[in-house]
């Protein structure tokens, strides 16, 4: 018994699944059968949207076309030079100045043809008239432009022309003169360059006549063929106005029906299109865009089949629902893991950051500590060496000061016996000759404590004048030991320069005596200082006839310690000192080797300036 109801139960359970998915497949199909209807509306409005804004811009296109053009007649027909030809329409000259004028309104206003006919519909001039294919003399009297333009009114007319087997719009205008119609002005326009815009698009567009032939297409294929099953009535009035010339009007129709009430119309080929026209009344025309609706319909039985296959899988959906949330939380809490490490590392590594940001404070302050104490070493050795170079100019120094003390005591001893024997002028000359030899004594004194006095650090403005006086006269004493002949040739113009004027004179004291040691014993003992200057500041030259300085030793002659000179006569340092000194004011001391043998030191010095600058 049990087994039984358990039995039925089971039967009982597979009939209610068997029910339930009978009843979901019914209600998965009744719901693709209302979506796919609704669905397949909803794309084909929206193509016929898409297809009403391609119309409406290929309308507008057309009519700004012809209207641009649609006064051109009338204004072109009041020219003088077409009244005096429609006056006189057989006289060559009027016939050519025409010729000229509507060719060159042609080119400017980009209009196909531009010709003017006699009342008898014979072309008299036209732009084309110098090309093949011209009017002239073509009877064109057959047109209703022509017609309609004789009559007093305004011709317009498509069709493809005669002569020039192009298709084009023509305008037609009458030329008065004198109150009467002399005449016909037409304008023909090039519409291809329109129907070239539509071609490669979505959509196709054609445009018909009032016999509902095709001259308009975005498919040239559709050219000149019926767009509807035409009639005889239809084709005979094309054939009397000869609007397509010779070309004959067959094929089979574009389309094999009229649209029906929901605009799908069927082409030859079997595809339904959706067909949007709209009329323009003033040129007759009719244009229509022709939408495939192949795509629309895909896109509904996309939709269809999407909506039917979302029924079927909600289930699963939710289930891989849930699924991706119990992803999600596991992925968030590795994430928070993963940013919990991350926050470790970045505190560990900005902790080592300041650690090693305060051993760079600590070596940048050492470094700091370093250079001052090396540049109060340099300083220090500046010093030492002026003191140095006092010292071995002490000797000469001494012969300096002999001389003109001698000659103070042999004066001043002659000062009474020449007052006793009343011969006070000469008395007096002795006293003057005293005073100023003292007063040279006083001088060289003064330049040596000068020399010798510690400058202070900054850059300021010297005067090199100043500075040349002052170095040669502390340099004096050791060009008299040595014998040398200095000359010294100053520019008038010189510039103040940025330097400290003490330093300075200690680098002209330097690379003087420097030459005074080259010099020393030979027999071309001439030394020459010139200053010039320059346009970014001034150039000395320090120039001596001595050995001059070998080229091994040439990259060395500015560094500490180095010398060629003999033991106890300088310490290396006078070059180096000098070579840096330079350098902290801006400038540059270099060694070149002129013609004629011997050294030149250069030194090139900037311009002073006003702004910071201080005694030196």
């Amino acid at each position: 018994m049990p087994e039984r109801i358990a039995a039925a139960t089971a039967r009982g359970q597979r009939a209610a699944l068997g029910a339930f998915a009978l009843a979901g497949v019914l209600v998965v199909l009744l719901a693709g059968v209302f979506v796919h209807a609704q669905a397949q509306r909803v794309f084909l409005d929206d193509t016929a949207r898409r297809g009403d804004t391609t119309l409406r811009l290929a309308v507008s296109t057309l009519a700004a076309q012809l209207d641009r053009f649609q006064r051109l007649p009338r204004l072109v027909a009041e020219q003088p030079v077409i009244r005096a030809l429609a006056a006189h329409p057989g006289d060559a000259a009027r016939i050519a100045a025409a010729n000229l004028t509507l060719r060159h309104i042609a080119v400017t206003l980009g209009a196909s043809d531009i010709y003017f006919m006699d009342p008898g519909g014979i072309t008299r001039a036209a732009s084309n008239f110098d090309q093949p294919a011209s009017f002239i003399g073509g009877n064109f009297a057959f047109r209703p432009y022509f017609t309609q333009a004789l009559a007093g009114g305004e011709g317009r007319f498509f069709a493809l022309g005669t002569t020039s087997g192009k298709r084009g719009y023509y305008f037609g205008a009458p030329v008065r003169v004198d109150d009467r119609i002399a005449g016909v002005m037409v304008v023909k326009i090039d519409l291809d360059a329109i129907e070239d815009t539509w071609r490669g698009g979505d959509d196709e567009i054609v445009v018909t006549d009032p016999e509902n032939i095709i001259f308009l297409s975005s498919r040239p294929d559709w050219l000149f063929r019926p767009y509807v099953q035409p009639d005889e009535a239809a084709l005979a009035r094309t054939r009397a106005t000869r609007r397509y010339a010779s070309l004959a009007i067959t094929g089979e129709p574009l389309l094999t029906g009229l649209p029906g009430p929901d605009g799908l119309a069927p082409l030859a080929d079997g595809r339904p299109m959706l067909a949007l026209g709209e009329r323009m009344e003033t040129a007759g025309w009719k244009v229509t865009v022709l939408l495939d609706t192949a795509l629309a319909k895909r896109q509904a039985l996309v939709l269809t089949l999407a909506v039917m296959l979302a029924l079927g899988l909600m289930l699963t959906l939710a289930a891989a629902l849930w699924e991706r949330r119990a992803r999600l939380r596991e992925r968030l809490a590795v994430q928070a893991a993963v940013r919990a490490e991350l926050e470790r590392r970045v505190a560990e590594r900005t902790a080592e950051l300041a650690a090693l940001n305060a051993r760079l404070g600590a070596e940048v302050a050492e470094r700091a500590a370093a250079e001052a104490s090396l540049r109060q070493a340099q300083a220090d050795l500046i010093q030492a060496a002026k003191l140095a170079a006092l010292g071995q100019m002490s000797a000469a120094l001494s012969h300096e000061f002999n001389q003109p003390l001698a000659a103070v005591r042999n004066y001043a001893e002659n000062l009474p016996a020449l007052v006793d024997r009343g011969r006070t002028d000469e008395a007096r000359g002795n006293a003057v000759r005293i005073v100023g030899l003292v007063d040279r004594m006083a001088a060289l004194g003064r330049d040596l404590r000068n020399f010798a006095r510690t400058p202070e650090r900054g850059v300021g403005r010297a005067s090199l004048p100043e500075v040349v006086r002052a170095a040669t006269e502390v340099a004096g004493p050791r060009l008299r030991a040595a014998g040398a002949e200095l000359a010294v040739t100053l520019a008038p113009d010189l510039p103040a320069v940025a330097g400290g004027p003490l330093r300075l004179e200690q680098v002209l004291v330097n690379v003087i005596t420097n030459a005074a040691d080259a010099v020393d014993g030979r027999a071309d003992r001439r030394i020459v200082l010139t200053a010039e200057p320059t346009e970014t500041g001034a150039r000395i030259r320090v120039r001596d006839f001595g050995p001059g300085v070998p080229e091994a030793l040439r990259e060395r002659i500015f560094d500490p310690f180095f010398t060629t000179k003999g033991v106890g006569r300088g310490l290396g340092l006078g070059l180096s000192i000098s070579y840096n000194i330079v350098k902290d004011f801006g400038g540059e001391l270099t060694l070149v080797d002129p013609e004629g043998g011997g050294a030149e030191f250069r030194i090139d010095l900037r311009h002073a300036t006003d702004e910071g600058v201080q005694a030196a």
